[in-house]
């Protein structure tokens, strides 16, 4: 009876859109891309792309959700998100505006968190990071997601993990887990390794780096799993090992040696998913 617009905002080099039913499979797809935009002109591509997947449903609109990256408030605002050049950025409420249907804007990783409630194998509580254009993650404790007193839970990407210096980070510290795991930042220390022995070594440092930033979460919180979303050829792997192997030498083993680690199921369509639960639920109250 009714299709849903999702809309994710996280990727590097793209905006990625779909039109979903309300079992979360995915009709139609658009892609747009970022090539370099910010402020108001990410801005306008964002509509572009939510008038382009209205124009493309066949049934009404339910309405539109979208995981945008940085801190998102209660209200739809952006708060924060440094790469999108955005600073209080009212994007639910422009939309709502603009197409005059009803409009849940979430982060992106905790979008796809949602996603891998409903659509995905998440069984206890669950911390899921997601990896692009930045590093983030998604909490979800006794099945409820977790935003934080400043709706910025999770936001583990410019949390400092390095005592030893580190490269400059978009946010202006140096040293954060995003100079070491963001996309960019990888793609460009691979591409420059001499030879497979050196792409091992960046894999596994970055791999240890998260774990250096995971370990005090999962002790404080007792996590059953984390849940890797994003490149597979990076994630998947060294940098998989290498991050469960910190976990487990940082943690109690007697508590926290049973620790699963994966990669997520949903791909690339992760956010977009979780946009569509973030409607079902605002929108009819299920998930």
């Amino acid at each position: 009876a009714f299709h849903i617009v999702g809309v994710d905002l996280g990727g590097h080099s793209v905006f990625r859109g779909a039109v979903l039913d309300l079992g979360g499979r995915i009709l139609h797809r658009v892609e747009l891309p970022l090539a370099g935009s910010t402020g108001g002109d990410a801005v306008a591509l964002a509509f572009d792309l939510v008038e382009r997947l209205r124009g493309l449903a066949t049934a009404p609109v339910l309405g539109i959700g979208v995981g945008s990256p940085g801190v998102v408030d209660g209200s739809g605002t952006v708060v924060s998100a440094s790469h999108l050049g955005w600073e209080d950025e009212a994007l639910r409420s422009s939309l709502a505006e603009r197409f005059s249907l009803p409009v849940v804007v979430m982060n992106d990783a905790n979008a796809a968190a949602l996603a891998e409630h409903s659509f995905g194998e998440a069984e206890g509580d669950m911390m899921l990071v997601k990896v692009g254009h930045g590093v983030g993650a998604g909490l979800l404790l006794g099945g409820t997601p977790l935003f934080g007193s400043r709706f910025a839970a999770g936001e583990i990407g410019h949390v400092v993990v390095a005592t030893d210096g580190g490269l400059a980070c978009v946010c202006g510290k140096e040293g954060c887990l995003e100079t070491w795991l963001a996309t960019p930042r990888l793609d460009t220390a691979l591409a420059a390794a001499a030879t497979p022995e050196e792409r091992t070594r960046i894999l596994r440092v970055a791999g240890e780096r998260l774990g250096i930033a995971l370990a005090p979460v999962v002790g404080a919180l007792d996590l059953a799993e984390i849940v890797l979303s994003g490149p597979t050829e990076l994630l998947d792997g060294e940098l998989a090992r290498a991050t469960i192997e910190t976990l487990r030498a940082r943690t109690m083993p007697e508590f926290h040696g049973n620790l699963v680690l994966r990669m997520t199921k949903l791909g690339e369509d992760i956010v977009l998913r979780g946009a569509a639960v973030m409607v079902l639920s605002g929108q009819l109250g299920v998930s």
